[in-house]
């Protein structure tokens, strides 16, 4: 008797204990988290030819292989793109604050205005409409500008130690990947079906949440990238401008393409302009948004296993945003695969309780 009075009272304090134990670790790797993210998504990508690897080769080997042709093929060049992109980015953090203020922005916004062919009714009512408000506009925007910039300048200065981080993760991801997912599984109290689901689950959405917006991501990035050079603008804050704009489906490339494309009209330089809203509306806008992003999402969700990943387009955009505000430019990574954690976890509790959910 005694011992059943006692078995809640000891079950809770275990629970307790697991609780602080992983808010311990969360807190102690915190440093860690970007990097393990990274090679977490990885691992999780490519998990499926590390196996196929295990037929010809030892485990320790197939790791070390797998490793090295993705730190050669992806995350060296990446590494690079962030060391080069710091170096140019820290200059134009200074270029933003001494050119950005809301005095040069109104003069360019009333050029913009009046080269626009409409009536006076109709420019004076914008400039009463926006006028007002575009104070708060530009801090805003200008701050979203700097968070990210930012971001990647103190990436690329920690290049090494990020990169060291994420080889050296990832090698033991491919290494433990099946031992930690048993022992995940032993610890949990579900079902052993349940823990299949929740990890396929999770492991799916984690690849078609992050890796259809972040595909669509450099794709628009590059398109735009290319429309800009020809018309002599800095290639790298605009690329990546319309690249962070491309996680807000069919309207995100449109706060970057016809604000550029306005502010060339009113400095006359209409070929310019219109360079840019082909390049922004109808390759971006109409091609890969319409045409190009649905294949790759389809592609990718039949790959990993899930019905649609479109169905969780406003979760996609959402968590993207939130990551980027929380961890900076690897929060493209973090924030869906949180989103993915959620997701799963909410997929598997309605299996469990669907007897007891009113579905009516």
């Amino acid at each position: 008797m005694n011992t059943n009075n006692q078995a809640p009272y000891e079950h809770g304090f275990m629970l307790s204990l697991l609780l602080l134990a992983i808010g311990g670790l969360i807190w102690l790797f915190s440093a860690f988290i970007p990097s393990l993210f990274l090679a977490l998504l990885i691992a999780i990508a490519s998990f499926g030819q590390y196996t196929k690897l295990q037929t010809r080769f030892s485990a320790s080997l197939s790791a070390i292989i797998l490793t090295l042709l993705i730190t050669v093929i992806l995350i060296l060049p990446l590494s690079y793109v962030l060391l080069m992109s710091g170096i140019e980015v820290s200059n134009l953090i200074q270029t933003i604050k001494s050119d950005f203020t809301a005095e040069n922005s109104k003069i360019v916004f009333d050029q913009i205005i009046m080269t626009l062919p409409l009536s006076d009714a109709i420019i004076n009512n914008l400039k009463d409409s926006i006028g007002n408000n575009l104070d708060s506009i530009i801090i805003s925007l200008k701050d979203f500008s700097m968070v990210i910039l930012k971001s990647i300048v103190n990436l690329s200065s920690h290049f090494i130690f990020f990169l060291i981080v994420v080889i050296f993760s990832l090698y033991y991801f491919y290494i433990d990947g099946k031992s930690t997912v048993k022992r995940l599984k032993d610890l949990s109290p579900l079902e052993n079906h349940l823990d299949d689901i929740l990890l396929q689950q999770f492991a799916g959405l984690s690849v078609s949440l992050v890796g259809s917006v972040f595909i669509i991501a450099i794709l628009q990035g590059v398109i735009f990238s290319i429309g800009v050079m020809l018309v002599g603008l800095p290639v790298l804050y605009f690329g990546l401008a319309m690249a962070l704009a491309s996680f807000i489906p069919v309207l995100g490339g449109l706060i970057i393409w016809l604000p550029l494309s306005l502010y060339l009209y009113s400095q006359g330089q209409s070929v310019d302009a219109l360079i840019i809203v082909i390049f922004g509306a109808f390759l971006i806008g109409t091609v890969v948004d319409h045409f190009i992003r649905p294949m790759i999402i389809q592609k990718i969700s039949k790959k990993s296993g899930q019905k649609s990943a479109l169905d969780h387009t406003l979760i996609t955009v959402l968590s993207t945003l939130a990551g980027i505000m929380q961890f900076g430019i690897l929060g493209l990574f973090i924030g869906p695969i949180i989103a993915a954690m959620a997701i799963s976890i909410f997929d598997v509790y309605a299996i469990k309780y669907t007897h007891t959910l009113d579905q009516s």
